[in-house]
């Protein structure tokens, strides 16, 4: 490989041809501190890795600055940020590798495309909300927040370069006499006592962010830095440009006091009440124009700033807020006469009402007075779920609500599953143990349960675990016992199955993490089919073919490094290491394809056969469902109640429903349940309590 030339500041003569063990092909763009390259892991992986300049290399001060750096990028690795594969802040020439995100950054796509719409700037505002909500979840302030440190990927725009982030708990502080930022981009504190600053700043730099990304310049404008620092501090803000919805939103990002500002999730809050036409829908920049690309000076590198245009002041802020207010009061008139958008109305007698749409796509309200998602499976022709009290069945042509039956519980562990014919609900912590009539849900049989026990349904079977590792097999069309026994090694068992396999599976891994005892039982006789011990700690998350499919997790960290495949029949064990491990995944598996999907939104497809990754998408789901697929399309619930879908040969996002908070908006919600295909549709639940369909055949319409 010819060396490639350096042409950036602190240049060198010539830029290295590998950082670590990845490959360095070309330069995405150069800064003052080091170059930007697009780079390839061994196994092919797209990444972007930047190398540190050969004369800060040699600054122990700039290592210590690169090291948090890279501990920052750690923390906020996820859906909102480039996810960070592998770094080495001790090489000679320090370098951090992260996955490649395509898509232009915020400042280039302003630069050559003009002012971005409202519509637009509402799912920015509320991308970047979501960014900054994440990043300071884990302790990290940005404080370098700017247009050209925002990516604007097909799923929502993602927060890069923690070059002088802080995490709250670091050593390192900024010297006496420095400033470290952007001017038009820094909160007045920053100028002030930099050595305070806290999460609110990033506030303030989204709020003048948006206002770039309105009109292409900031709210204070100047030439001079030191003028434009005098104007953040004492100056109000130019929101001449902004749209009148969101200029009130936008200008308490911009107080000039860090208490003054809303935080992310008052920001997403506010930012559903701004306008009916907020969704959170996919990002997908507007296309340029022929003209801009033919041009070549149109093609800044990713750190260019974008040129502004000529200074608009004249407007004052008053005048701006006002309009604004007017424009809010229209928006919410729309609101009140919107009833056809697909959501969930009260009928009059108070039950829930179902809403017809195109595509066969229907939504249904919350049953029962608990709260929560919505727990569904499908069985007897029925979409079968449970909430917290209630157990209640949905016809899946219209969402209609067939019958519903209270249950004392208020906890339930998985969806009610039919097994012999009847309606089983999987409750935890109960004292009672009962049976439905999928066609009316009366019961048909009840027992009384011993304190604590779990339970589980497989091969018309109720498994249920005492604390002290006593099974006892119950006949789920009777209610009868059947066997009992405790299984060696396996402490209390936690039992799974899964669909076209007979068999109950536990697994128990060792201390040390380094190896699972796996015991496949029948569940009608308690008999142990087959017992093994492999190697690392497995998850079993699939049965194909006769083969037992486990994901290898770091019995430290939790991440997921390895699918594993182990075939009883013939002891055979395979492995198929990831490129880069997934935090928490949860997967699926067809034939021999295995869909995974991480904490932060890395959905990842992988060919057991071939071992070998097929595909790997980033989304903006930071905690989502088990993927499922129908072949065609891959699809997963999101924690806000969205469903989205994949193409499953390609690995693009190809469709996503808008989200589902309802009261729940300011929560952060557990992991959802998985969607539910049937002849051709995808059935879901959301935490406002609904259940709703979409036709699976064309996600592109959702």
């Amino acid at each position: 490989m010819t060396p490639q030339r350096n042409t950036g500041a602190g240049a060198e003569a010539e830029l290295p041809e590998y950082a670590g063990h990845y490959h360095l092909e070309s330069c995405l763009g150069s800064g003052g501190m080091g170059v930007v390259h697009l780079a390839r892991s061994t196994s092919g992986l797209k990444l972007a890795v930047k190398v540190v300049h050969a004369e800060f290399a040699r600054d122990p001060e700039f290592r210590g600055r690169f090291r948090q750096e890279v501990a920052a990028a750690r923390r906020v690795s996820g859906a909102f940020t480039a996810p960070v594969v592998d770094a080495d802040p001790d090489a000679e020439r320090p370098w951090m590798a992260t996955l490649f995100i395509p898509g232009p950054t915020l400042s280039d796509h302003v630069k050559r495309n003009g002012p971005m719409p409202a519509a637009q700037l509402r799912r920015l505002m509320a991308g970047l909300a979501e960014a900054l909500r994440d990043i300071h979840r884990v302790g990290v302030v940005h404080r370098d927040l700017k247009p050209s440190n925002v990516l604007l990927a097909e799923d929502g725009p993602k927060v890069i370069d923690f070059g002088i982030s802080r995490p709250k708990d670091s050593e390192l502080r900024t010297e006496t006499g420095k400033l470290i930022g952007t001017p038009p981009f820094m909160a007045p504190e920053q100028f002030r006592r930099p050595r305070e600053v806290g999460p609110a700043a990033d506030i303030f730099a989204l709020g003048s962010v948006l206002v770039h990304a309105a009109t292409g310049r900031g709210p204070f404008d100047s030439d001079s830095p030191y003028v434009v620092a005098y104007q953040v501090v004492h100056d109000e803000p130019d929101l001449a440009g902004v749209p009148e919805s969101l200029a009130p939103l936008v200008l308490r990002c911009l107080a000039k006091e860090p208490e003054e500002r809303p935080t992310p999730d008052e920001l997403m809050q506010e930012l559903r009440s701004v306008a009916a036409s907020y969704d959170t829908q996919a990002f997908i920049p507007a296309q340029r124009t022929s003209e801009e690309d033919d041009d070549p000076g149109s093609k800044a590198g990713p750190r260019q700033t974008a040129e502004r245009p000529g200074k608009r002041r004249g407007k004052r802020v008053a005048a701006v807020v006002g309009a604004a207010a007017l424009g809010l009061a229209v928006v919410g008139a729309l609101v009140s006469v919107r009833l056809f958008d697909g959501t969930p109305h009260p009928s009059e007698d108070g039950r829930p009402r179902t809403v017809s749409a195109a595509f066969g796509s229907w939504a249904a309200g919350p049953v029962g007075a608990g709260k929560g998602m919505p727990q569904c499976s499908y069985g007897a022709g029925k979409l079968l779920c449970a909430r917290p009290g209630v157990v209640f069945a949905l016809s899946p042509a219209d969402g209609s609500l067939l019958w519903q039956h209270p249950v004392a519980t208020q906890t339930t562990s998985e969806p009610p599953v039919l097994s012999a014919g009847l309606v089983q609900p999987c409750t935890s912590g109960g004292s009672r143990l009962a049976a439905l009539d999928p066609a009316s849900g009366k019961e048909v049989w009840q027992r009384r349960l011993p304190r604590d026990t779990t339970i589980h349904y497989a091969g018309g079977m109720a498994l249920l675990t005492r604390p002290d590792g006593t099974v006892s097999g119950v006949d789920a069309a009777t209610g009868d016992t059947k066997w009992q026994r405790g299984f060696p090694g396996q402490g209390a068992p936690a039992f799974l199955s899964f669909s076209g396999d007979s068999s109950a599976y536990t697994a128990r891994t060792s201390v040390d993490g380094s190896s699972t005892r796996v015991t496949a039982v029948d569940p009608r006789t308690g008999r142990v089919r087959w017992d093994a011990r492999l190697t690392g700690a497995l998850k079993p998350f699939g049965v194909q073919s006769g083969s037992v499919f486990f994901l290898s997790v770091d019995s430290v960290y939790g991440n997921t490094k390895e699918v594993v495949r182990y075939t009883p029949a013939s002891k055979e064990t395979g492995r198929m290491k990831l490129p880069v491990a997934l935090d928490d995944a949860q997967a699926s598996v067809r034939g021999h394809l295995v869909h995974l999907l991480g904490t932060g939104g890395s959905l990842v497809a992988v060919d057991m056969d071939a071992k070998k990754q097929l595909w790997r998408l980033e989304t903006s789901v930071s905690r989502g469902s088990t993927p499922v697929t129908d072949g065609a399309h891959v699809y997963f619930s999101a924690g806000d109640g969205r469903l989205l879908a994949a193409d499953a040969r390609l690995g693009t996002l190809v469709g996503q429903t808008r989200a589902r908070m309802g009261a729940n908006s300011s929560q952060v919600m557990g992991a959802p349940t998985e969607p539910v295909i049937v002849g051709g549709h995808v059935y879901a639940t959301a935490p406002d309590g609904s259940v709703f369909a979409v036709d699976g055949r064309d996600p592109s319409a959702w």
